[in-house]
């Protein structure tokens, strides 16, 4: 399978070095939106959206405090849609979409695939369907008012490395997984992908930064209050976070980490 890694979406917080570990005290930071487009047998499949053409020309439906707080850079030309166009694709050449969780900068694009098929973790589903006070604002009902061809997953007997492993695509076997790595919202999920060199996991936001990753973790400190601001369940986002890090350590040639934000680790594809 080929994988195509995109950037559909740039966010620039204050400041610099709290955010990147490094530069400047008064200029914004860099975080991006790590998606990924994998050429398969069953159409193209998408590893979460980014932002969508529908956030670009209405950018109120994400929300002024999400604007204000991730200075989010909504360019037309960072859209799946547009990344996958430029490729030589067509929008319905998109078959399936799946998705680490359903929060706005992860999900605003799949009203732009509505003929695709939506994969995602059933309690991730619940949350958004049916948010608490503290989720309403995570979740926005306008990715969602298109009734998108949902295709609900629950956990498996299936092993990954030591993690739950969900099959999501048929036709593709494990080559696609969803790997559960709850904490950050009710039912977040690593995607795993089976590719020549080896295996990719795309984090999502189970971690932020790359240091997180490494023998002696580290990260700056606007990322590690921003990551406390809006984690559903600290206990299980710290444990998942450790065990993705010795997965990282141990496994190193075998499987790439990645997470969703992180500039650093988009470089190595990009």
């Amino acid at each position: 399978m080929r994988i195509h890694h995109l950037n559909c979406g740039t966010l620039c917080p204050y400041c610099e070095r709290l955010i990147n570990g490094k530069g400047s005290w008064t200029k914004p930071g860099k975080m991006i939106c790590h998606c990924m487009l994998i050429e398969t047998n069953q159409g193209l499949v998408l590893v979460d959206t980014g932002f969508g053409t529908s956030d670009i020309e209405n950018p109120g439906q994400l929300g002024k405090p999400f604007l204000a707080l991730t200075g989010a850079q909504l360019n037309p030309s960072d859209t799946a849609l547009a990344q996958i166009t430029a490729l030589g694709f067509q929008r319905e050449d998109v078959q399936h979409i799946v998705l680490t969780h359903l929060d706005l900068d992860h999900a605003g694009g799949i009203s732009d695939f509505p003929n695709a098929k939506v994969h995602v973790y059933r309690p991730e589903h619940e949350a958004a369907m049916h948010p608490s006070w503290r989720e309403k604002s995570r979740y926005r009902p306008a990715h969602f008012k298109h009734n998108p061809k949902w295709v609900l997953h629950d956990s498996g007997g299936d092993q990954w490395f030591g993690f739950s492993g969900i099959q999501v695509i048929e036709g593709l076997g494990d080559d696609v997984a969803l790997i559960p790595l709850t904490g950050h919202t009710q039912g977040h999920c690593g995607v795993a992908v089976r590719s020549a060199g080896g295996w990719k996991l795309h984090a999502g936001d189970a971690y932020f930064y790359h240091g997180q990753m490494e023998a002696q973790p580290h990260q700056p400190v606007g990322l590690k209050i921003f990551e406390n601001l809006v984690q559903i369940n600290k206990r299980q986002r710290l444990e998942n976070q450790l065990r993705l890090r010795e997965l990282a350590l141990e496994h190193r040639g075998q499987v790439e980490v990645f997470c969703a934000h992180d500039p650093v680790e988009f470089e190595r594809y990009a």
